[in-house]
């Protein structure tokens, strides 16, 4: 069966994730990292992708990403994977593919989960045992978030902004949220719809967006469908 294209839309958040090919390492050091943010800075501003939160793990990547256009994120990953791919292939001494396929992603309702997925973000090296706390390690944007570094990568979102008048309200609040931490079933859906590249999000957000895309944005439901007016069996 042919795979479904990808769900982009312009002005919603996507969350995206990419990993290295059979789980191998993509970031070996420091100028691995330094590497994959630098490129991810340039390509976000060039093809007008706001990036609101960040995590590069080992082996694969997320981001929480807004595109002003439908092409801007494709393009965007486009730019960034075929410039990393070359760059870490004669850095390293290796040649072929790096990626697992193509990138992972999937839209998400804002007011329900785009929190959410920030703290999702920041607390993946926490869940992946690499540190007991997320401010521990250095390449993702929580430290931005709380106020403890300038993230140029970082378009922080209106959510974000709201929920303070004042930066120290702000990063407090954010911070109790990153405590508090992301549900399993909510951390599950998170995981599973960029996977899966389903629209997550209520039914009134789903049928939004189906107005809008040609293509399936949720899973139909196995099985045959109803036929109008037959009348059930006795």
């Amino acid at each position: 069966m042919a795979r479904l294209p990808r769900l982009t839309l312009a002005g919603y958040p996507h969350h995206i994730i990419q990993r290295g090919n059979n789980r191998q390492v993509i970031f070996v050091d420091r100028q691995d990292f330094e590497t994959m943010l630098a490129l991810l800075a340039e390509n976000a501003q060039k093809f007008a992708v706001a990036i609101h939160a960040y995590v590069l793990m080992d082996n694969h990547f997320h981001l929480l990403a807004t595109p002003a256009t439908a092409e801007a994120l494709p393009l965007m990953m486009q730019a960034v994977g075929r410039s990393y791919v070359r760059y870490f292939n004669q850095r390293h001494g290796r040649s072929g593919t790096l990626w697992e396929g193509r990138y992972r992603s999937t839209l998400i309702e804002s007011e329900r989960y785009l929190l959410a997925c920030m703290v999702y973000i920041d607390l993946n090296p926490v869940r992946a045992g690499m540190v007991a706390q997320p401010g521990a390690w250095p390449w993702s944007s929580h430290a931005h978030c709380l106020g403890q570094r300038i993230d140029k990568l970082v378009t922080p979102h209106a959510l974000y902004w709201a929920l303070g008048n004042t930066p120290f309200a702000r990063e407090a609040a954010y911070a109790a949220l990153v405590q508090a931490g992301v549900g399993s079933g909510e951390q599950a859906a998170l995981t599973d719809a960029a996977l899966r590249g389903w629209a997550l999000g209520d039914a009134d957000f789903v049928a939004e967006l189906q107005k809008k895309s040609l293509r399936r944005v949720t899973k139909t439901k196995p099985g045959r469908p109803k036929l109008a007016g037959k009348l059930p069996a006795n």
